[in-house]
């Protein structure tokens, strides 16, 4: 039997890395409770301490197709490197140069939403597809593959 989950990321600006990874994921901000224009609103509504408005968000895939991601604020930061990352897929069905230069137009785009490079690995066949590994703004590595 398969069970529904979720990604859970430790961070210390929810919201900014929910925004980061929606864009990454090519998912959505969950919308606020019914009957509330924005988060802020429905958190004002529910008494909840404005110094605690970004301490938890997620993101949902806007086709409904794949899990649940949830940014919770944790007061220490990354330390090591992850032990778990996510492999997000840009070059399905593509080899070598051509494989490689979708990783490096993503890359492009992801840094300029905040991610940094932190490696590249070259295709050597039959072993090594080749893939990028990147940071998020927060510094979780993961890659491009």
């Amino acid at each position: 039997m398969s069970r529904e989950f979720q990604v859970t990321f430790d961070c210390a600006d929810p919201a900014g890395l929910a925004a980061f990874w929606a864009e990454v994921l090519g998912y959505e901000v969950q919308a606020p409770p019914q009957g509330f224009d924005s988060w802020d609103a429905a958190l004002e509504a529910f008494g909840v301490p404005r110094d605690q408005w970004n301490s938890k968000s997620a993101i949902l895939p806007v086709d409904g197709d794949g899990p649940r991601v949830f940014f919770q604020q944790v007061p220490e930061g990354k330390t090591v490197k992850n032990r778990v990352h996510l492999d997000v897929r840009v070059a399905e069905n593509l080899d070598g140069d051509e494989r490689m230069a979708a990783f490096e137009r993503e890359a492009d785009r992801l840094e300029a939403l905040g991610a940094t490079r932190a490696y590249r690995v070259e295709p050597a066949p039959p072993m090594e597809l080749g893939f990028i590994t990147m940071r998020d703004p927060e510094g979780n590595e993961f890659c491009l593959d």
